[in-house]
């Protein structure tokens, strides 16, 4: 396992990630796109995912996008360093943040466009 992967295999902090990151964007990435940007931030600089979103796994129904409030249960895979992880992520809308690890699975479960 690589060092990176072992680190964020712990809950820490994390954050909406990704080039824009707004609770306008993050609602579309969650409804329209499939793919959610997630950032580690206890990491030198950072370390922003791609994660493509499991929708079975993922629960948004604790969140209320028009008010900017309540919380959103994230879960979806991607590879860090070789390595194939699920990101499992809670987010609070109001502030973009929340709580965040890394889980190694097998490679079969990472799907691959």
């Amino acid at each position: 396992m690589d060092e990176l992967t072992k680190r964020l295999s712990t809950e820490q902090p994390v954050k909406v990630g990704g080039p824009n990151p707004s609770l306008e964007e993050f609602r579309t990435r969650l409804e329209d796109i499939g793919t959610v940007f997630i950032k580690f931030t206890e990491t030198r600089g950072g370390t922003d995912l791609g994660i493509r979103l499991d929708r079975s796994a993922t629960d948004t129904s604790g969140a209320d996008f028009g008010q900017g409030t309540g919380s959103v249960h994230v879960e979806g895979t991607l590879i860090l360093n070789d390595d194939p992880v699920r990101c499992i992520a809670d987010i609070e809308l109001a502030g973009l943040k929340g709580v965040g690890r890394l889980v190694v699975v097998a490679e079969a479960e990472v799907a691959v466009d």
